[in-house]
């Protein structure tokens, strides 16, 4: 194995902006769950692949009528919902060191979410690069995302080893020849790192 694809949301951080998340705006900012989540899935595509601001976004999910609460105070709890997992940050950064791996995200970000989490929590200083999905306006789980990914990494798909906690997203990967690892905590995904020959 040369190369490492690792998801963001889950694996290394918190989800950005899922329903969870979602679902605590709307008890903070006294709104409409139900009706917020249905603006969100009608433009959550297009959030995530770059093609509408976050500005524009909150236009069409929250703001389309009159607040209580202004556009910066909302965004800064979006943001503030981010939180690193520590554990898993320092994996990636010994496997890099250790064993010389090329280290590639490959995720689901809108634009100003994947640049605040990329600078809040140094991901710059270990990722080598990054496939997200607002930058190549492509998104898990089409097939051309991965297949991009291994181009720009310049290595076939049985060189590489993807950390990803959404199963679908891994069955994806999987039927392109990539050696998938369905995470769901720390120790799990160590023991099958193991099992794959990269030892911690």
């Amino acid at each position: 194995m040369t190369t490492l694809f690792i998801d963001v949301g889950g694996v290394l951080l918190t989800n950005g902006w899922d329903r969870h998340s979602r679902m605590l705006a709307s008890k903070k900012f006294d709104l409409d769950l139900e009706e917020m989540e249905n603006r969100h899935h009608l433009n959550a595509d297009t959030f995530e692949m770059g093609k509408l601001t976050l500005e524009n976004y909150l236009n069409r999910v929250v703001f389309y009528q009159k607040r209580k609460f202004s556009k910066s105070d909302f965004q800064k709890f979006m943001f503030e919902q981010s939180k690193p997992f520590s554990q898993m940050i320092d994996l990636i950064l010994k496997l890099k060191i250790q064993h010389g791996l090329k280290i590639a995200v490959v995720s689901n970000e809108s634009n100003e979410l994947n640049e605040y989490r990329i600078k809040k929590f140094k991901l710059g200083e270990f990722v080598d690069f990054f496939i997200s999905s607002c930058i190549v306006h492509l998104r898990k789980p089409d097939e051309d995302i991965f297949r991009l990914a291994l181009d720009i990494a310049q290595v076939p798909a049985e060189r590489v080893v993807y950390i990803e906690n959404t199963p679908m997203f891994v069955e994806v990967a999987q039927g392109l020849g990539i050696q998938s690892i369905l995470h769901t905590d720390y120790e799990s995904t160590c023991s099958k790192l193991s099992f794959l020959k990269i030892n911690i």
